[in-house]
């Protein structure tokens, strides 16, 4: 979806170092470490330093995956994401339509939560299919879900609410609201997660194609290229207030950012309430970014760092991206998770994310211009990722495996 040696540049503290869901057409060089002073003679009552038990910064290459969900074997599993009220049970997302249910220590069977298969468009290209879910922040109470996807005659996006009835969505209770036309097959995003403020957020890609032929991501009067900011509590949606654009003529009142070309995964930092998004690039770079209201993430006058369609074009008022690589390190970059867990404390408040073509995995902190680190080298093609209701993170492949991260054993 979506060899030699890394090399990554780097500028004011943003990695210059991209999903397949939209790909076409180094790290950091480790400094030196200081060779280590004998230690001087020291007085009889000098203390001794006490051994750290952890390390308070994450290590480069100090990380793994380690297998995790037997019973997550699907083909094409995309999205993941536990239950509200029973956090021990999780969903997993295919491609293909079906969605399935089981426990989050691995020790069950699971059991089929929904099969959106025949809703699907036909013949669906490599980015097309079911590419989102999210419950409702009142699960428990009012059992929604919402999903995203792919459908044709004609060909578009579409965002609809499903309920849940003993234990599994039920078909026939679909409601559609909200349909996004899309000129091609490729950039579709799909994401959906209820922010910190119980309105719904969803990804939506330029349309496909090559370089955004009809400047989709810059213009506010189409949902393309643009993170939406939605109020579902009705029976419908209607665009909050407080959207950035709701009082500008000519554009949608929908869009909370723009300017993207495939956000593939965003997610809130459940401390802070921060949005974090990963945006695939075109054939050079791929970036992750903080998503903030109103902002303009550049595509296509830019991609990462760079001009895109002239070279010298105007970056005034583009938001940069917080972290880019080029595509000697990878192809197509996934989202994931600010850590919030408690088994790898120097992770706390780092932007976990990966690559789907090279299998890396980085982090970046979220609290200052640090530089990446480059957790681990997994040869897994990266999906997606997923958080547990204890914060640790897991990563979904295309190799019909899910996998827990982890220091090296």
């Amino acid at each position: 979806m979506k060899g030699s040696s890394l090399r990554m540049v780097f500028s004011f503290g943003i990695c210059l170092v991209v999903l397949v869901p939209a790909c076409e057409g180094g790290e950091e060089e480790a400094s030196p470490k200081p060779t280590p002073t004998p230690s001087p003679v020291v007085a009889e009552f000098s203390p001794t330093p006490e051994p750290t038990a952890t390390p308070s910064h994450p290590v480069e290459e100090a990380y793994e995956l380690a297998p995790a969900l037997d019973w997550a074997t699907f083909d094409r599993m995309l999205g993941f994401s536990t239950i509200p009220g029973s956090e021990g049970e999780a969903v997993l997302v295919t491609q293909g339509g079906m969605i399935w249910r089981g426990s989050v220590e691995g020790d069950s069977s699971p059991t089929i939560f929904g099969d959106m298969s025949d809703r699907l468009i036909k013949s669906p290209g490599n980015e097309e299919g079911l590419l989102g879910l999210a419950f409702s922040p009142d699960f428990s109470v009012d059992g929604r879900v919402y999903l995203y996807y792919a459908a044709g005659d004609p060909r578009r996006s579409v965002l609809s609410r499903f309920q849940v009835v003993d234990g599994a969505i039920d078909p026939e209770s679909e409601h559609v609201l909200l349909e996004v036309p899309q000129p091609f097959g490729n950039h579709n995003g799909g994401q959906l997660a209820f922010g910190p403020d119980g309105y719904l957020y969803v990804a939506v890609g330029d349309g496909g194609s090559a370089g955004d032929p009809q400047g989709n991501a810059q213009n506010l009067s189409t949902l393309l290229g643009s993170i939406l900011r939605l109020d579902v509590s009705g029976e419908g949606y209607v665009a909050p207030a407080d959207n950035p654009f709701v009082a500008m003529a000519d554009a949608r009142p929908e869009i909370y950012a723009y300017g993207l070309r495939n956000p593939w995964r965003f997610s809130f930092d459940r401390a802070s309430g921060e949005l974090w998004a990963a945006d695939v690039g075109q054939d050079r770079w791929e970036e992750v970014n903080h998503i903030v209201p109103g902002g303009n993430y550049g595509w296509n006058v830019m991609e990462g760092l760079e001009c895109f369609l002239s070279p010298d074009c105007d970056k005034s008022g583009l938001q940069m991206p917080r972290a880019v690589y080029g595509h000697d390190t990878g192809c197509s970059v996934t989202g994931g998770y600010v850590y919030r867990g408690a088994s790898m404390p120097e992770l706390n408040g780092w932007y976990v994310y990966g690559d789907f073509c090279s299998g890396r995995i980085w982090a970046t902190n979220t609290a200052d211009d640090s530089l990446p680190v480059l957790l681990a080298e997994t040869g897994q093609p990266i999906a997606s990722f997923g958080e547990l209701a204890d914060g640790k993170v897991v990563t979904l492949t295309f190799a019909n495996a899910v996998y827990r991260l982890q220091r090296k054993q």
